[in-house]
């Protein structure tokens, strides 16, 4: 998710493509300035000083820093979400192989989008209950597919609260997110795909009579 700085002098892009452009690195901006230095230490200067826009053009998008960081947040929750619903559209593949990919995809994406992934898993606490919501809207929609993938698993339907089930499941992944990122360790994130869907293998296997 980078962006190339807009060349020097006469560039024949529209009114329309500058003003994308500067939003986009304001985002970007504001995404790597609060990875490295935390939401509350992050200032609209370490924005502009990365995204090489000016102060005028930063107030022309957003009316402060945290309204900025909020479409920071909205840009991460969306990355997620798309992430998600690709890794979920590959094939029809049985529950267990599908949600694998799903997790591979995930886990991939967010060890190469690592401003973006801490913002969401990390700083979004900083930044109140709005923040705080677009967590949750997220994760119930990796709950939705997880009673999806498992719908047709007897073994699963039998818990006495399947959707409960998966929550629990989402949330563990959600912690061990944060903790890799956390500890400046986002390269392991590509590891845990395989043994999360161990994990749940063992969860839905056929129990002995």
């Amino acid at each position: 998710m980078s962006h190339t700085p807009l060349p020097r002098g006469r560039h024949g892009l529209s009114r329309d493509e500058v003003r994308d452009s500067q939003r986009a690195r304001l985002l970007l901006g504001m995404a790597e300035s609060v990875a490295a230095n935390g939401y509350p230490r992050t200032t609209v200067a370490h924005v502009l000083k990365r995204a090489r826009v000016s102060r005028e053009s930063f107030y022309q998008h957003f009316s402060d820093k945290e309204d900025c960081f909020l479409a920071v947040l909205d840009e991460s929750a969306e990355l997620l979400a798309r992430t998600l619903a690709t890794g979920a559209a590959t094939s029809a593949e049985p529950a267990l192989p599908r949600l694998e990919h799903v997790l591979t995809t995930y886990f991939t994406t967010l060890s190469e989008q690592v401003p973006f992934a801490r913002v969401f898993f990390v700083e979004s606490y900083a930044a109140g209950i709005p923040a705080q919501r677009k967590r949750v809207e997220v994760q119930e929609r990796f709950v939705d597919l997880m009673v999806a993938a498992f719908a047709d698993s007897p073994e699963w339907r039998a818990l006495p609260d399947a959707r409960f089930a998966c929550r629990i499941v989402v949330g563990g992944i959600s912690s061990l997110v944060s903790s890799a990122l956390i500890k400046g360790e986002p390269e392991r994130l590509r590891e845990a795909a395989p043994r999360v869907a161990d994990l749940l293998r063992h969860l839905v296997a056929p129990r002995p009579d």
